[in-house]
């Protein structure tokens, strides 16, 4: 499901939205984060300057760069800043590329009125999501032509879609570039900051191999990160591009994984969140299952706890419910899109079983699972779609209580085969129906996030602000994942990015964010203790 509006900054904004329709994601203007662990904060927030030193571990230390450019002048060409669009896997290729620009020498900026080049990693999921990524594009290309700025780069999944076609459209772009590791990208770049000319398109050398990822700079807290686990996807959803953007399923090895995950760790990572196109699909070209890998990582000497996202309904690996269940290091979250309930819409869209087998799915995760926090997405507006159906999804949603739910409206994708579908669902009528289901939605979490006033919660800081005398926080509990889910606001707490606290629940804010107080013992900043973490458990 698309992350609308999301650019990499050297740690998620402090305001994020409720379990939404299209998740947003605040602007982020990318360097990677400065300084992790204990402390008295998060690094350099969006709008301030770091650069980086290169390095081959996550999470390298930050350096402000200096510039004030006088009036009419661009900054220099090798300071650079990223913004980042799209989803988590993107925001991974984001935090690549800032690893490989930093490799080459050249200073990263989180501010991008400070760099002289700005590189928009772009998404092509669907249309709003292009719709995007051509705006961002044609905002850097009226700062060049203002002398604001020396050099444009754009990559990512819109290049890897349109190729050349996007050289025509936007001739002032100094270079394109496929999706690749980054190495090349950052060496053509550090070439034009260097005055050097340049090939201005970077072709893919291939299909992505499922190898172990390079040095990242982070863009997320020093609370949590993204470990992608394999690249591509083998399933053919009549309304979804991305096997022709990212190709077919490729796991990443065991040991690879391992060696990411022990970096993010020693870097002070407290919450590894898995996440692929689809990621109970992994090691199956490998011989192997996902319950092997989550208990691997799990068992990792560190502080950490595992949460598994993108799911798909069908070949459910089981063994699974046994580390959500039991697993101290597993969180008791499933991220398991379904798209819609109704049989005939499911068929359509190309999805692997009926209605009745995904009520069966979701019942037994709940009885082998109890506690477990269900998140899912929905799809509305396909072609072909009736009032019954889109009822019958909104009945769902009340009848499984699923609170953490992302709705969005049915975009056409060249290439797929919903394209040409006929019986088109008017824009207004998927909308209408989008916001029935998210209604429902609301009324879940109205009930069950009300329930939680007056309890003691657990949460995760995420961001940290204020001052000494007049502290506040942004955390998480176990029931929601990053950037996508809840929140909870907690006053009047003295801690570091990274720690779990104990809190209290006192309200809810209009979105169902829960506003919380520290307890007693909670008041003031303390080291993260040691030792097998506390089971994730609300």
């Amino acid at each position: 499901m698309p992350k609308k509006n999301s650019s990499v900054s050297p740690q998620a904004g402090s305001k994020r939205s409720r379990a939404g329709g299209e998740p947003k994601r605040p602007a982020r203007k990318a360097a990677a984060r400065a300084g992790r662990g204990p402390g008295p904060g998060p690094g350099p927030g969006p709008g301030r300057k770091a650069s980086h030193k290169p390095s081959h571990k996550p999470g390298a230390k930050a350096e402000a760069v200096a510039h004030s450019p006088e009036a009419g002048a661009s900054p220099p060409a090798d300071i650079v800043s990223l913004i980042h669009l799209g989803c988590a896997r993107n925001l991974i290729d984001s935090e690549l590329i800032l690893g490989r620009m930093a490799e080459q020498g050249l200073a990263v900026s989180g501010d991008a009125g400070a760099a002289g080049t700005v590189v928009l990693n772009t998404c092509s999921f669907i249309g709003p999501a292009r719709e995007e990524s051509y705006a961002n594009i044609r905002a850097l290309v009226e700062r060049k032509r203002r002398g604001d700025l020396e050099r444009v780069v754009v990559a990512g999944c819109l290049v890897q879609r349109y190729k050349r076609q996007l050289a025509q459209d936007f001739p002032d772009v100094d270079l394109f570039a496929e999706i690749s590791d980054g190495c090349e990208l950052a060496r053509r770049i550090k070439q034009m900051a260097d005055g050097k000319k340049i090939d201005s398109y970077l072709a893919s050398p291939g299909l992505r191999e499922a190898a172990r990822d390079g040095a990242r700079m982070l863009a997320t807290p020093g609370s949590y990160a993204y470990l992608r686990i394999s690249h591509g996807c083998d399933h053919a959803c009549s309304f979804c591009a991305i096997p022709s953007i990212r190709g077919p399923h490729r796991s990443k090895r065991p040991a690879a994984l391992v060696e990411e995950a022990r970096e993010l760790i020693d870097a002070g990572v407290k919450e590894l969140v898995l996440v692929a196109e689809d990621s109970t699909a992994w090691g199956r070209d490998l011989g192997l299952e996902l319950p092997a890998l989550v208990e691997t990582l799990a068992e990792l000497p560190g502080d950490h706890r595992l949460r598994v996202m993108y799911a798909y309904p069908n070949r459910f690996p089981w063994d699974l419910t046994r580390l959500l269940r039991e697993h101290p290091r597993v969180i008791p979250y499933l991220d398991i899109p379904v798209q819609h309930i109704a049989s005939p819409m499911l068929r359509a869209m190309g999805r692997a079983g009926s209605g009745d087998q995904v009520r069966k799915l979701l019942d037994r995760l709940r009885e082998e699972v109890p506690g477990l926090t269900l998140r899912t997405t929905l799809l509305f507006g396909f072609p072909g779609e009736t009032e019954a159906d889109a009822d019958q999804a909104a009945a769902f949603v009340r009848q499984y209580k699923l609170g953490r739910l992302g709705a969005f409206t049915y975009s056409p994708e060249e290439g797929t085969s919903g394209f040409a579908l006929p019986n088109d669902v008017p824009a207004e009528v998927a909308v209408a129906r989008r916001e029935r289901a998210l209604a429902a939605r609301d009324e879940v979490l109205a009930a069950s996030q009300g329930a939680l006033v007056g309890t003691e919660v657990e949460v995760l800081i995420d961001e940290v602000h204020g001052t000494s005398k007049a502290p506040y926080a942004v955390g998480r509990t176990a029931m929601d994942a990053p950037e996508v889910d809840l929140i909870a606001r907690v006053r009047g707490l003295l801690a570091a990015v990274g720690e779990r606290r104990r809190v209290r629940v006192e309200s809810l804010d209009p979105e169902f964010n829960l506003i919380c107080v520290p307890l007693a013992s909670e008041g003031s900043a303390r080291p993260p203790s040691p030792g097998k973490p506390e089971a994730p458990r609300r």
